[in-house]
């Protein structure tokens, strides 16, 4: 079955897009505008209540949160072997992707979502000057504690790498000096050198420059 993948460029969807790659699906991509409000229609929102992306649909069944996406393709395709054998090790690639989505992504929106989170320009405001100290202690967490030779896990491409490749995507635009993080640079570099992440990234810029 051909899985539907509802995206929006520049954003964490493409983590999904890389995966579906990985894990050799050809998904459907149906372009979901944030410039034209296109989450918050009542189309979408019947789709994906929450109004985000990405949404992965495979039939009549609609999975959203990225690290839920990325776990069922791994499942779906097990001989893409994207996830580790022992229940040890799959644990430490679901705590790893479950730290990029519920704290240096969400230290991440507080850039651009401010208002998520409190109410008034100052606020906001306040919020923005703290995301480079922010985002910055979790690259240096990923710095210190992973092994990132070559990727996030050592030599054992997983869901990780396609999960960190895209947040470290947006390092400059919060402030951060990619310099500061050579191991999360080179895993970037190298990621870029991959297939999937190369026909993704293609996808994106067509997207973008529609």
């Amino acid at each position: 079955m051909r899985p539907q993948l509802f995206y929006t460029p520049g954003t964490c969807a493409l983590a999904s897009l890389i995966t579906c790659f990985d894990a050799g699906f050809d998904p459907e991509i149906t372009y979901v505008s944030f410039a034209k409000g296109e989450q918050k229609t009542p189309e979408y929102l019947a789709t994906n209540p929450k109004g985000r992306v990405p949404a992965l649909k495979f039939g009549n069944t609609v999975v959203t949160e990225t690290p839920a996406i990325l776990g069922l393709l791994a499942e779906l395709s097990p001989k893409a072997q994207l996830m580790p054998g022992e229940p040890l090790e799959r644990a430490e690639v679901q705590s790893f992707n479950s730290y990029l989505c519920s704290t240096l992504h969400v230290a991440h929106a507080h850039r651009v979502r401010g208002y998520r989170w409190v109410d008034g320009i100052e606020h906001e405001e306040a919020m923005r000057r703290k995301v480079p100290e922010a985002v910055s202690a979790c690259y240096r967490y990923i710095e210190e504690t992973m092994p990132l030779k070559p990727y996030v896990f050592g030599q054992q491409y997983t869901l990780s790498d396609p999960y960190l490749f895209t947040i470290s995507q947006w390092m400059e635009s919060d402030g951060v000096d990619p310099g500061l993080f050579p191991k999360v640079r080179a895993h970037t570099e190298i990621m870029r050198e991959r297939p999937s992440v190369s026909r993704a990234l293609d996808i994106e810029r067509d997207l973008t420059e529609a």
